[in-house]
């Protein structure tokens, strides 16, 4: 009996948190894994770390920072040369800043990291994921879009910034945008869904002070990242998940999301923002 191909997956956040978790499962469950991350020193720690637990795991690294869309395009293109077939895209990378950061390319960081990125990063990988029989990317989203409102043409929060409403209306963006995609990939071979892992102690807080001391105190309440990484890891190998696309998961269920994000006219508003942010770069 012939052997079935290597599926292969590519994970962003893959070198800390959840990530890592989420790469090492997939490993364990066959799949080739693309790894993303910012450091390689501990990207090449995780591979190492993923061959210890997973004997003859097969892993790449890519270093990119994924708050760039030049390096997220330079990504996606990479890929795409060395892999025309993909099984499965997660975007877990994500960012919470305790203050409102611009990057190079003009764009607020936690939007240009939660947001843009991944659509973009889904978008230019597109062709691969088509190209394997069944394809499913999975956005980590989180509970804080839940009952977030949003701005549609304020998205970047150039004015009434804050941390918390940074991150939780790029969270809610993000399940928008994910629905909206997964509307237009209904009739393909592509799923697209949002998974919340749960309130995980991880790395995501870029900055210390007093976001990231409030951040370590919550730590003792938090799942451990294991525990975190098995809503996602569901979301990418569960058959009862097969065919199904534009829902949200919680735990090992589909979950009501936020009404914003079944709204169609808000939808269209947001999408056509996020396309805009997309276009422009300085």
């Amino acid at each position: 009996m012939a052997t079935p191909p290597l599926k292969t997956a590519v994970v962003t956040g893959a070198t800390s948190g959840i990530g890592r978790w989420i790469a090492m499962g997939l490993a364990a469950a066959g799949h080739r894994v693309i790894m993303v991350g910012r450091n390689r020193e501990r990207g090449e720690a995780t591979q190492a770390w993923i061959a210890a637990r997973v004997p003859g795991a097969q892993t790449q690294l890519h270093i990119t920072d994924l708050s760039s869309l030049a390096e997220t395009r330079a990504l996606g293109a990479a890929i795409l040369r060395d892999m025309p077939t993909l099984d499965l895209l997660v975007n877990n990378a994500g960012a919470l800043c305790p203050r409102r950061v611009v990057t190079a390319e003009g764009h607020e960081t936690t939007v240009a990291t939660n947001l843009l990125s991944p659509i973009l990063l889904t978008q230019t990988l597109l062709p691969a994921l088509q190209a394997a029989p069944r394809a499913r990317v999975v956005m980590i989203g989180s509970s804080s879009s839940d009952r977030a409102e949003i701005d549609p043409e304020n998205l970047e929060l150039t004015h009434g910034w804050s941390m918390v409403r940074a991150y939780a209306q790029s969270k809610l963006a993000l399940m928008i945008e994910s629905f909206a995609l997964a509307e237009r990939l209904r009739h393909t071979t592509v799923t697209v869904n949002v998974v919340h892992p749960g309130l995980v102690a991880t790395r995501i807080v870029r900055h210390g002070g007093v976001a990231g001391l409030a951040w370590r105190l919550m730590a003792p309440f938090s799942l451990s990242e294991e525990r975190g990484a098995a809503p996602p890891l569901f979301a990418c190998l569960s058959p009862e998940l097969d065919g199904r696309t534009g829902i949200y998961i919680k735990r090992r269920g589909q979950a009501r999301p936020n009404h914003r994000a079944l709204d169609p006219e808000l939808v269209a508003r947001v999408d056509k923002e996020t396309a805009l942010l997309l276009s422009r770069s300085i």
